[in-house]
């Protein structure tokens, strides 16, 4: 018994020692980026790295700058054309020369930052965007 409670306290130590986050490295998150967006500017950046981290999150939203008619079909595609199963991104250039696409992401980084459930987020970029076109067939968030 005495070697059984041992064993669990040493494994409860070694795995709160190993347990500690690293910390944010920006320049290792950068380097995942294709060419073109690491010499874009840092609100650009800031999208093309909030894209990959956080792609289920930003394909709940429209794009509304016409790139439907590219075959987008969510905010989400103007940066990653493709994520594979194993993470690999085909990265879109579309965003980094188009200022709706990455708006629209900075607002979506802000208001979820302030708490804001993904609904209120698409209620808010439609209404904000809409006037600008027509948005990417983008299925309504399930909160």
């Amino acid at each position: 018994m005495r070697y059984l409670t041992l064993a669990v306290v040493l494994m409860l130590v070694m795995s709160a020692c190993g347990g500690k986050e690293e910390a944010s490295n920006p320049a290792a998150e950068e380097a995942i980026l294709p060419e073109f967006v690491q010499s874009a500017p840092p609100r650009v950046k800031d999208a093309y790295l909030y894209a990959v981290s956080n792609p289920e999150e930003l394909k709940n939203y429209p794009c509304f700058c016409g790139c439907g008619a590219m075959g987008h079909t969510s905010n989400l595609s103007c940066y990653a054309q493709n994520i594979a199963p194993d993470g690999r991104i085909t990265f879109d250039n579309h965003a980094s020369g188009c200022g709706i696409c990455v708006d629209i992401t900075q607002d979506v980084i802000r208001l979820k930052a302030q708490g804001k459930s993904s609904v209120e987020v698409r209620a808010t970029i439609d209404a904000q965007y809409s006037q600008f076109g027509p948005g990417t067939n983008t299925p309504l968030p399930q909160d």
